[in-house]
């Protein structure tokens, strides 16, 4: 999950700076380019727990504190054998904060133009976004139109930099005493999210993660 907070650390470096004020709707897009096979569904966890846990991890850091309810809605409708494995492939999840703030995380298994992860967040006063890494930044324009390259293809393209600052800070604990940027209790807490999103989407009710 450390991953995506190399990202996070600046939002929350300009978030802190109050350059665009109180934050107020946070907004994650994480689609992937294909889906697992259904061997691998069937052993997941399913799409709350094994996917979607990320996305929950960096709302929570960017945002400074976890969100009181989770709602989440969520349909098999990439693979019918993902449904028959008993997963989703495509779900949105609102969380809403204590103070009345809210975010919206859209996961699907399938996005065929490529890994499209992106970050927005709403303030008083500003906004802040991160768009997708492309392949290249060669854009050929004329009078059909402007087009330009596609996002990297998955994971290990996306946040190749990010995990080696990852493993930086991990040999930094391990060999200088240096504190550890993501802890247990994170972990734990974007799993408690996970089993609230699953529940909810189960239910088709609101769930408070205060209840799990």
């Amino acid at each position: 999950m450390a991953r995506n907070r190399v990202l996070a650390a600046l939002w929350r470096n300009h978030l802190a700076g109050g350059e665009i004020g109180k934050a107020e709707l946070l907004s994650i897009t994480s689609f992937d380019p294909a889906p697992p096979p259904v061997a691998y569904i069937k052993v997941s966890g399913g799409i709350f727990r094994d996917m979607m846990i990320h996305d929950f991890d960096m709302a929570n850091f960017i945002m400074g504190s976890a969100p009181v309810s989770i709602s989440a809605t969520a349909s098999s409708i990439v693979d019918p054998d993902i449904g028959a494995a008993g997963d989703f492939d495509t779900a949105i999840v609102t969380l809403r904060y204590a103070g009345g703030e809210l975010a919206v995380i859209k996961n699907s298994r399938r996005a065929v133009y490529g890994y499209d992860q992106r970050v927005e967040l709403l303030g008083s006063e500003g906004l802040l976004q991160a768009q997708n890494m492309l392949e290249n930044t060669v854009v050929k324009s004329g009078t059909g139109g402007v087009t330009g390259a596609k996002p990297t293809y998955f994971f290990l393209e996306r946040y190749m930099q990010a995990y080696k600052a990852e493993w930086s800070a991990f040999v930094a604990a391990i060999t200088e005493g240096a504190a550890l940027p993501v802890t247990l209790a994170d972990g734990v807490l974007a799993l408690a999210m996970a089993e609230a999103a699953t529940k909810s989407a189960k239910t088709g009710q609101p769930v408070l993660l205060s209840d799990i």
